[in-house]
């Protein structure tokens, strides 16, 4: 009985698995730095125009001023220009840490009262930038 000597390594299979899986890897990898899949929508003539809602956002500064979309406004101006908006528009409110705690209960209880449910607030994690 001769024994035969391994004197090399097929290695196609091992390359045909790598390539496989450097495929899967650069896939995926795209899906997670644009967050959501690119897709090329059909078109149709009764398609209803989709309006993108718009951010609305609120600002007090640690003095007391407020801004609505980068406007001074004042707090009962709000209640005003909150009311030309949809229920549903989202709002993101960012407070100084050192603003009056009551203009920021006011001006939540402003929205609430106009049905304003959909409100972030704007925070920042120690050492990063601001977070929603």
């Amino acid at each position: 009985m001769n024994i035969k000597k391994f004197e090399s390594i097929n290695v196609v299979p091992f390359i045909d698995i790598m390539l496989v899986l450097l495929v899967i890897v650069l896939t995926t990898a795209t899906f997670v730095a644009k967050g959501v899949i690119p897709v090329e929508l059909p078109s149709a003539k009764s398609a209803d125009k989709q309006e993108h809602k718009k951010k609305i956002m609120i600002t007090i500064k640690e003095n007391g001023e407020m801004f609505f979309d980068g406007t001074r406004t004042e707090l009962k101006e709000i209640d005003a220009r909150i009311a030309k908006y949809d229920a549903q528009t989202p709002i993101n409110i960012s407070c100084d840490k050192e603003a009056r705690f009551d203009l920021f209960v006011v001006l939540l209880d402003t929205l609430k009262q106009k049905k304003f449910n959909n409100i972030g607030i704007i925070t920042r994690r120690e050492g990063q930038g601001a977070r929603i």
